[in-house]
């Protein structure tokens, strides 16, 4: 199969949909892969180690979406970038697009095979494209929540762990799966007080088995957020519901509730947001102030530490990658019910019944798509 890899256009996104060494595996596997010229740089790989890897470059993404029978990126791609999506053809990226109605809407025009990362799962009911970013993006919410809460920064001019005779912040992390795990890990290495909020009993008993009491936990509901939220210097929103939009955890009359220059960071941006006055905004401006409370809700986290990111992301996908370039998408979909929940658009039909439930639109299941 013909395989290309474009140049990620989103602002300051600088991972990569595919690593040398995975170029290298579907090379001697028999597929033909394209790169564009430049794609790996941000995440430090040059064009001299794909073409190392057997892989070809390309001059521009216009040639890269002509040649290719699929196209494997990171990013959900661009207005112009749809444009150049045709019928027969493969995408495989993080699409979210349940807040995304202009991208639902050009990816069913455009009659392309999608499949969105964010949706596969595996045998545990876990969604394994998803994360090892969840983990980078639940790691890196704690250090980005620091540096927000500088003064210099519109923060409350507190430092996450405290100093002797000085109390350290008090983090709320709203959400304790694998995003609200890793932001606790890392908010409790740096000396933060950490609460974590979840409806599940069975995994707060795990953090609290796995933090051995460094933290507290609490079952999450609205008045546990209500009580907590004048209490919390950072609150991390870390609540996913796959392929669906991200609930709202926080309104914005209970922005008067939190102390001035408190932090907002929103981990599940890419899915809409779980504060009701959160916006996506880049790495080259990525906060903002509502009612005095920083916001810090930068669309692609992962990708300011793309090589770490890249690398991890790459782990995840070259087996779904290499059973769509060696299958096909349909016999690949039909023998692997994991892949298959990653199944998002096909020939002009939405193949996602919650991304039809989030924006009105009619859905098949891919069950019932492959049946006909």
């Amino acid at each position: 199969m013909k395989i290309g890899c474009p140049t990620e256009i989103k602002p300051q996104e600088f991972r990569v949909g595919l690593t040398p060494e995975a170029s290298a595996e579907l090379t001697a596997q028999g597929h033909d892969v394209l790169i564009q010229s430049g794609a790996g740089e941000g995440s430090g790989f040059a064009d001299e180690d794909y073409l190392a890897a057997g892989a070809r470059i390309a001059d521009d993404a216009a040639a890269i979406y002509a040649a290719s029978e699929m196209i494997v990126k990171v990013k959900e791609p661009q207005p112009g970038e749809r444009a150049l999506l045709r019928r027969g053809q493969i995408l495989f990226a993080y699409l979210h697009l349940a807040p995304d109605p202009d991208q639902t809407r050009d990816l069913l025009q455009s009659g392309v095979t999608a499949l969105a990362y964010e949706t596969v799962t595996d045998a545990h009911g876990g969604l394994p494209l998803l994360a090892p970013m969840s983990e980078v993006a639940g790691r890196l919410a704690p250090q980005v929540g620091a540096w927000a809460l500088q003064r210099a920064n519109g923060g409350r001019g507190i430092l996450l762990g405290g100093v002797p005779g000085v109390r350290p912040a008090n983090v709320l992390i709203i959400g304790g799966g694998v995003v609200g795990a890793a932001a606790a890990r890392v908010a409790v290495g740096m000396g933060a007080n950490v609460t974590v909020l979840d409806r599940s009993v069975p995994r707060l008993s795990w953090l609290d088995d796995a933090f051995m009491g460094r933290l507290t936990t609490q079952f999450a509901s609205g008045p546990a957020v209500a009580d907590l939220l004048p209490l919390a210097d950072l609150v991390i929103g870390a609540v996913l519901v796959p392929g669906a939009a991200a609930p709202k955890l926080v309104r914005r009359d209970q922005l008067a509730l939190m102390q001035p220059g408190s932090v907002l960071v929103d981990v599940a941006i890419d899915q809409g947001g779980c504060f009701e006055t959160s916006r996506p905004t880049t790495h080259h401006d990525p906060i903002y102030e509502v009612e005095g409370i920083v916001h810090y809700c930068v669309a692609n986290m992962p990708g300011a530490v793309a090589r770490t990111s890249t690398k991890a992301l790459g782990n995840a996908t070259l087996p779904f990658v290499t059973a769509l370039a060696g299958k096909g998408w349909q016999r690949a979909v039909s023998d692997d019910p994991h892949l298959r929940a990653g199944l998002a658009t096909h020939d002009g039909r939405l193949t996602s019944p919650p991304v039809g439930q989030a924006l009105g639109l009619d859905a098949v299941t891919p069950e019932t798509l492959l049946a006909s």
